[in-house]
């Protein structure tokens, strides 16, 4: 019987029977080398057959086999026998490789193998993911996974972390019956070396604290190479009015960013400088999503009712007229291809950027949705700063700032759709925000339905005098 030691975070993947298990967090948690000792251990004393994946493997250099040979050493485990591309024990245990991106169908070759091991699962594919759990199918199998975690959006995130986050951030870990799910750093590991305990030690005194957290504490990494707005700022917003001391105040405009079924769409409620609220739904059609966003701002006593109307949105503006006749809110469409608003005026930069001093909006701006999301990176700034920098910040303007309500359901993609939105290079020197096409072709960047939604929101509201509405007989809709 092998002798082995492992942080008591990981016990339970030896002594609790769970289809799914997950270890995942920062930098230093031995996760990588505790499972191949379980691993291994279970092979030797029970037979197992393992299979071991990795999204990417070009080689046997690129998968785990090294790690488990050089443990075989460590450990002086008996039985065992080492080839170039498998080990296997002399009870009838093995353990095998395989690359799942080039070959997805390739797992189903594993048949009578009773556990799966995905090293680095933050970069399977969904293709990938979908073909892996149905096919180990053999009673009392389990499927286990270790990651440093990367986006909330990668589906290993989606399905197996974001849906328990609030558990995993209150406990370390998150069960049931088909799931244990761990998250484990540095300080989880008894054996952590001194050698990473000086690297961690000169990160957190040198490296921004999002990095850090997502180095060393296994926070997500939302972020991209230019993004507009840091996911530091982002932090710092949440609750900011309860934190700063200031209540919603001003009109309440709900922003709606419609799409076909293929894509999500969304609503978000801001009430101030309050966003109340960001919903999606993955299920209707454009026309059924758009009742259910209006729907939302009729029952929620929205002042204004705003949506995209560059794409499909098009389309709507009866629907929406026909549904708000008789109610106590204005319609206003956008269309973040025009020209900046109020475009012969001075940008005033917040963080007093050389660069856009002095300047006109139109010399500024790329178009209105650059020049909403640089409004929204504003109001992120100027609450971060009012946040960590109170002694030298001075009085701020709650208007001026942004809070995100930590009630929202949807708040760890709102988080990671805010604080992806990459600036575009511009020939010209203006602020440009990149398209989604390319978003999606360069950062694997799905549609940020709710961030556009809160940047469509962040556009002022166009003022109709009553002597203006009335002869039109119209419902406080502003005519294009």
């Amino acid at each position: 019987m092998p002798n082995i030691t492992i942080p008591s975070k990981l016990e339970p993947f030896l002594t609790k029977k769970k289809r799914f298990k997950v270890a995942f967090g920062g930098r230093g948690g031995a996760k990588s080398q505790t499972v191949a000792d379980m691993l291994l251990f279970l092979v030797q004393t029970e037979g197992h057959k393992v299979g071991c994946f990795r999204e990417l493997m070009n080689s046997i250099d690129d998968s785990v086999h090294s790690l488990l040979r050089a443990e075989v050493e460590r450990m002086e485990l008996q039985g065992f026998t080492a080839t170039d591309s498998k080990i296997i024990n002399s009870n009838g245990g093995e353990i095998r490789y395989k690359g799942l991106s080039r070959n997805p169908d390739a797992v189903k070759s594993m048949h009578g193998f009773t556990r799966f091991w995905v090293e680095e699962a933050q970069s399977i594919s969904q293709e990938s993911l979908n073909k892996l759990t149905p096919t180990l199918r053999e009673e009392g199998s389990e499927i286990w996974f270790t990651l440093n975690t990367e986006s909330s959006e990668d589906p290993i995130s989606k399905r197996f972390i974001v849906p328990f986050y609030d558990e995993l951030l209150t406990n370390g870990f998150y069960e049931d019956d088909l799931h244990y799910i761990v998250w484990i750093n540095y300080n989880d590991n008894p054996w952590f070396p001194e050698v990473l305990e000086q690297e961690r030690i000169f990160d957190y005194q040198n490296r921004p604290r999002a990095e850090y957290d997502h180095v060393w504490l296994g926070h997500f990494n939302d972020s991209v190479d230019n993004a507009v707005i840091k996911t530091e700022w982002f932090d710092a917003a949440i609750d900011a009015h309860k934190i700063l001391g200031f209540k919603p105040r001003g009109q309440r405009i709900v922003t709606h960013d419609p799409s076909d079924s293929r894509d999500a769409k969304a609503i978000v409620d801001r009430h101030g400088s309050v966003i109340l609220n960001a919903l999606e739904n993955t299920k209707d059609d454009v026309n059924d999503g758009c009742d259910w966003a209006l729907d939302y701002a009729i029952s929620n006593k929205a002042d204004v009712f705003r949506w995209d109307c560059d794409g499909l949105g098009i389309s709507l503006r009866k629907q929406v007229n026909d549904s708000l006749d008789g109610k106590k809110i204005s319609w206003e469409i956008f269309k973040g291809s025009e020209s900046p608003a109020n475009k012969n005026e001075k940008y005033e930069p917040v963080d007093g950027t050389s660069t856009y001093q002095n300047k006109k909006n139109k010399d500024v701006f790329k178009n209105k949705r650059a020049q909403c999301y640089w409004a929204l990176r504003d109001r992120f700034y100027l609450t971060y700063k009012a946040i960590t920098q109170p002694e030298t910040s001075g009085h701020i303007d709650p208007d001026k700032l942004i809070s995100i309500s930590s009630q929202i359901k949807n708040l760890q993609k709102l988080r990671s759709e805010v604080c992806r939105i990459p600036l575009k290079n511009n020939a010209n020197g203006l602020i440009q925000i990149m398209d989604k096409p390319e978003m999606k072709k360069k950062y694997k960047i799905n549609s940020p339905n709710l961030a556009d939604s809160i940047m469509m929101s962040m556009d002022s509201p166009k003022r109709v005098s009553e002597d203006f509405l009335k002869p039109l007989k119209i419902n406080r809709s502003h005519i294009y």
